[in-house]
């Protein structure tokens, strides 16, 4: 009868001894001493490795334990025992040793500190580390909550297309999608690009948002979300912004911008909850080596309730703080990243959700207040990261949507299809987007965003 696999969570975490046990994972350390070596073995199960034990004994001992160097795959068969060392409970005691994969001394990433800037650059390597394996464990878990969250809630999990021919946001900030010959692009009498030779046979781009098909979806299924990639080609080289990114986008029927605000709220919380549940482990690590203050402000979050005020009120406070602000701000510009810190920061000292936003500063498809003056807009501002939420109630009168068209200088006729959800049973509905990076960002401490993906795009930089 052959041997399963056991990771090495299960094997730390076992109820009692083993007589045989199947480990396969790669070498962290390895320490010889005299009549057996010490091996670290890690599989990415865990933050931490189990401490395997070679005895001299072992037949292939003198010609293989030294080709066990760090980076190294190895299956070791033993014996699962008390550990005899502190600090941990079992070891394994091997009977058989493979050098599945050897790796030499080039091997990056030797026991010593590297800086963040360098794993970049070996992108490839880096989910060893203990760093970013606890990053990228916490982003799994975080995407299994994020999918708990909604199904508990009766949320239809819709796909949106990754290939689009609307700005959802109408910045301008699009990939081009295409297959036209770049040197030799077929051209109109006029002298333009003749687009419709191309494989869509029209301009196309890659998403900024699956927002517009999710109102589509919940104008039928009533609840729904999307989770998947979404790209902006905005030039900016800040810790925060990536042109390619993974936005969740929830979509409510019969929903207005208080209950689109408590939605948001109760997400949050959901996911720093789970987090702190299923992560401990990476957490205390997050906690200990990247932000000592990572566990007292995630708890501080899920203790307190979220404050709200209006875009109009947080104005009003920042012009109060008798602060020198490097963006000086006034009623009609937009919040930057020092004033949404300020007011969950220092302010409210707890994440506070902005609402009613100049209709000015707003995308075509944010619902007009009574004023004229401002949409019914949200922003849900975290401690340390600034926005993390962004959403609004949206505009189900058809003539107050083409109006708003026509003002953002948009073609009704890109977007027919849009407008007839207003023409067909249109209802009042919500929703708002969370970018996932930001969100890991908050509830790992790690500051750049490049940081929290496995494989950043960012202006001038798509490698792996």
């Amino acid at each position: 009868m052959s041997l399963s696999r056991t990771l090495v969570k299960d094997a730390l975490l076992a109820a009692g001894p083993a007589d045989a046990i199947l480990l396969q994972g790669w070498v962290r350390t390895r320490r010889d001493a005299k009549g057996f070596s010490f091996v670290e073995l890690n599989d990415g199960s865990s933050l931490k490795g189990i401490q395997v034990i070679a005895p001299a004994t072992l037949p292939n001992y003198a010609a293989d334990l030294p080709r066990a160097a760090t980076g190294a795959a190895l299956e070791v068969r033993g014996r699962l025992v008390a550990s005899q060392g502190a600090g941990q409970k079992w070891e394994v005691v091997a009977e058989t040793l493979t050098v599945v994969g050897e790796a030499d001394a080039t091997y990056p990433l030797q026991k010593k500190g590297h800086s963040l800037e360098f794993l970049r650059e070996i992108a490839h390597l880096r989910p060893r580390s203990n760093l970013f394996g606890a990053v990228f464990r916490i982003r799994s878990r975080l995407a299994y909550a994020v999918h708990q969250f909604f199904q508990e809630r009766s949320f239809a999990y819709v796909h949106a297309p990754i290939i689009t021919t609307s700005d959802c946001e109408g910045a301008g900030e699009l990939f081009r999608v295409t297959t036209l010959d770049a040197s030799h692009p077929p051209m109109t009498e006029a002298g333009d690009v003749d687009f419709r030779q191309d494989f869509f046979a029209r301009k196309a781009y890659l998403t900024v948002s699956g927002q517009l098909e999710a109102e589509v979806f919940a104008c039928a299924l009533s609840n729904v979300y999307t989770f998947g990639p979404t790209f902006r080609a905005e030039n900016s080289n800040t810790s925060r912004h990536a042109a390619e990114f993974w936005m969740i986008e929830p979509e409510m029927a019969f929903c207005d911008l208080e209950g689109n605000m408590a939605l948001a709220e109760e997400f949050v919380k959901h996911l720093i909850r789970d987090v702190r549940q299923h992560c401990a482990g990476d957490l205390e690590f997050l906690g200990k080596f990247v932000d000592q203050g990572l566990l007292a402000r995630l708890d501080f979050v899920l203790e307190r309730p979220f404050q709200r005020c209006s875009y109009t009120e947080a104005i009003e406070l920042l012009a109060k703080s008798g602060r020198t602000w490097e963006h000086p701000v006034a009623w009609g510009d937009n919040l930057q990243s020092e004033h949404e810190r300020y007011l969950a920061e220092e302010h409210f000292k707890c994440p506070v959700t902005v609402y009613n936003y100049p209709r000015t500063l707003k995308p075509f498809y944010m619902r007009v207040n009574e004023d004229g003056r401002t949409v019914r807009a949200m922003d849900l501002l975290v401690p340390g990261i600034g926005e993390i939420i962004g959403g609004s109630q949206r505009e189900e009168r058809l003539e107050v949507l083409r109006e708003n068209l026509a003002q953002h200088q948009l073609p009704e006729k890109e977007y027919w299809w849009y407008l007839d959800l207003r023409r067909y049973g249109t209802v009042p509905h919500a929703g708002f987007g969370l970018g996932f990076e930001r969100m890991l960002m908050f509830v790992t401490g790690v500051a750049n965003i490049r940081d929290v993906i496995p494989f950043a795009r960012t202006p001038g930089s798509a490698d792996f």
